[in-house]
């Protein structure tokens, strides 16, 4: 499967479910990240890979001037309806994270939560963050880390997917500091925060019910698999979540690196 035919099959599996019903389920990444970012008011920002646009939204808020952009359709569709009924004025509109549609320095700031990270050309988004940035602009990205957390829920699924196309680079490699110097220290003076979003929910179960209802990946899986492996991945993914039972219910740690740039 080549990186195109791979990012149109995205373009429609991100937008299959409710999305919108998830960013409070990573409400702490978010605080930190737009906090972070700290826009000021009139600044151009852009929200790469932007979902329903929870980041923009908050963004917003600030009086910052916001442009979403996300790869689904769907998505920008919903970001465009609940930015409306806030009462916010956001520029969504559908492109690809690796071939930003806007000419160089546009931006005083570039974001992307847990967003960018999924697009499999990483050396042509990061060239992309960079390009776009006006010289003494910012980057804020949010990245789930590599060792634990959300890669841990992904490997549960990942013995029930294809593998990925030759190439393609792992969206968890962006939560590591060294990959990242790798990736965008050449153009931007970086430093790093860190934190936890923790996956919370009264069982396995409920977790596997937000996820296979809400998240594309998690959708799209299950919806391919033959009834007797949706059901064993169902039996997998909530027994997964179990391992994270406390006396309150599940709480998953999810460990979360935030980076900060400063354009050179």
């Amino acid at each position: 499967m080549a990186f195109e035919e791979l990012k149109r099959k995205q373009s429609v599996m991100w937008g299959t479910g409710p999305y919108e019903r998830l960013p409070e389920h990573y409400a702490p990444l978010l605080e930190h990240l737009a906090t972070a970012a700290a826009p000021r008011p009139g600044e151009h920002v852009l929200d790469v890979a932007t979902g329903t646009g929870a980041l923009a939204t908050r963004l917003a808020r600030t009086g910052a001037k916001v442009t979403g952009i996300d790869l689904a359709p769907a998505l920008i569709e919903t970001a465009k309806r609940l930015a409306k009924e806030d009462g916010l004025s956001i520029d969504f509109e559908v492109g690809d994270a690796e071939n930003l549609p806007y000419a160089d320095g546009t931006f005083d700031l570039v974001v992307s939560n847990v967003g960018a990270i999924f697009a499999p050309d990483h050396k042509a988004v990061a060239k992309e963050l960079a390009r776009v940035t006006r010289p003494g602009g910012r980057l804020g990205l949010g990245n789930w880390s590599p060792e634990s957390g959300v890669v841990d829920m992904f490997k549960v699924m990942a013995k029930y997917m294809p593998p990925p196309p030759a190439g393609a680079g792992s969206a968890f490699t962006w939560g590591d500091r060294e990959y990242v110097e790798e990736m965008l220290g050449d153009a931007f003076d970086l430093t790093f925060e860190t934190g936890d979003a923790p996956q919370k929910g009264s069982s396995g179960e409920e977790v596997w019910e937000l996820f296979a209802t809400v998240y594309g990946p998690t959708r799209t899986l299950a919806a391919n698999l033959e009834p007797e492996r949706r059901a064993q991945l169902r039996q997998d993914f909530a027994d997964f979540f179990e391992g994270y039972r406390t006396a309150e219910g599940i709480h998953q740690p999810r460990p979360y690196l935030i980076v900060l740039g400063t354009r050179r």
